[in-house]
Formats: structure tokens, sequence, C-alpha cells
């Protein structure tokens, strides 16, 4: 792949950028700002989005050399790499005026404004379904030759089923109200790093296997092109096995019944 830098990957590139740097910077208020939110520092959940956010783009930038220059170049690409840069912006920077303020950006229905900006849900909404047209524009771009070129066949798959399956998660994440299933739990015992609940179900835990089949599933195609593979089966294969694995977690979650337990 190349062109990383090309005129229509900048919005991706330069939101990363930014993302990076306020990464940094949250980074110093985690250290010096010690006020804590559900048991941990309210600084967490800006962390993870900033990362997050980064690795979405920069998938996207990758994934999106394998459309054709035609499409690349078309208002309708441009228009969704504006609009997914400006979700993005909003997302964090609410999240990041949140956290600032001591108070909860998810399932905060305390007052009307903050109810209503996390019953919409439109930048994480847009956010998702970009990748999914992307999926599907790649599907019809190239057609019957994905078969024969694994790394377009596993991105169109990936692009495709993990937005679907972020959908479905998520949505009902959104209807159940919070991320745990069972009685309410704080995250100061969660897992290293994740922060998963290690007493109850965890909605997080299908949720982010169902954002990172953006990744993985592409990654698979990636490493059959370069062992010179051209088989679709094994594909086809890797996505199933992915999404066996997200559905076993979620309804693991959906049972109350925490995904690791470490002591």
């Amino acid at each position: 792949m190349n062109g990383v830098l090309a005129p229509w990957a900048r919005p991706w590139r330069d939101a990363s950028v930014l993302f990076i740097l306020l990464f940094a910077a949250t980074m110093a208020a985690f250290a010096l700002d010690h006020r804590l939110l559900g048991g941990i520092s309210v600084w967490i959940k800006p962390l993870k989005f900033q990362a997050a956010v980064v690795m979405h783009f920069g998938t996207l930038i990758l994934l999106a050399q394998l459309l054709p220059a035609a499409r690349r170049a078309s208002r309708g690409f441009r228009w969704l790499v504006a609009s997914s840069t400006g979700a993005a912006l909003f997302e964090i920077g609410y999240i990041m005026l949140q956290a600032g303020r001591g108070r909860a950006s998810h399932f905060n229905h305390e007052t009307v404004a903050e109810y209503a900006l996390i019953a919409m849900g439109v930048g994480a909404v847009v956010l998702v379904l970009v990748p999914l047209v992307m999926g599907l524009w790649l599907w019809r771009d190239h057609g019957r030759w994905l078969r024969s070129d694994p790394l377009r066949l596993a991105a169109a798959l990936g692009m495709v089923l993990s937005a679907l399956t972020t959908l479905v998660v998520a949505g009902y994440l959104s209807a159940h109200g919070s991320h745990w299933v069972g009685q309410v739990a704080g995250d100061a015992d969660g897992l290293p790093l994740v922060g998963w609940s290690q007493r109850v179900g965890d909605l997080r835990v299908p949720h982010f296997f169902a954002t990172h089949g953006l990744q993985l599933v592409p990654l698979l195609g990636y490493a059959l092109r370069r062992r010179g593979t051209r088989g679709a089966l094994y594909v086809a294969v890797g996505a199933a096995a992915w999404l066996a694995l997200t559905a076993m977690v979620f309804v693991q979650a959906l049972q109350g019944k925490p995904f690791l337990v470490l002591g």
C-alpha cells in the first residue's frame, strides 16, 4: 500500500495527530489530577477513546487504499472522511469536557442536555457507518475479483461485519443503560488496561471484539496475501471464527458472567 499522505487522507491524519497530542496532555492530567469517577481516574475514558480513534483512523487510511482511485476522489468519499473526522472531534471533545467536569460522558441521565447528547449518539453512529459504506463500496467495485485477493476480501468482510456487529452490541449497550450486567459494580477492580469487570457481565467486552474486527479480519487477509495464498475459504473461516467469538462473549456478558477473573 502507498499514498498514506495523499490529500484524501489528510483530515484523518491531522485528526490523529491532534488526538495523539491530546493523549499526551491527558496523560499529564491523569498524573496530576487524582479525582475518581466510578472508582477510576476521570481521565481513563478520554485516554481510551483517544487511542481507539487514532487506531480507527489509521486503519481506515490503510483500507481506503484498496478502493479504486476514482472512488477515493469522489465527492461521496470526501464526505465520509469529513463527517467521520467531525464526529470524532465532537466525541473526543465532549468526553474530555465531561472528564474535566468530573462527570460521566456515557449513561448520564442527570441533566436533559447530557441525556440528549448520549441518547442521540450521532457521532458514534457516524464513526461506525463510515467503514460499513467503505466495505460495501469495496465489494461493489471489485465484485467477484475479491475472491482472488484475500486482503481485499478480508477488508470488505471486516469493514461490513465489524460495523454491523458493533451496531448490534452498541445498540443493546445503549438500551441497557449500563455496561454492567448484574449488580452495579465499580470499575476499580477491573482487568488491567481494559478495565472490564471481574465480578459481573461487562458489555464492553463484546463491544471491543466487535469493533476490532475492523483490524483483525483484514490482518488475516494481509497475512494470507503475504504467503501467496488466494483461498477465500481461509478468509471466510477466519471471519466466521471472529464472529463466533464475539457472539460467545456477548452471550457470556448477557448471562452476567465476567469475561476473565484474575484473582
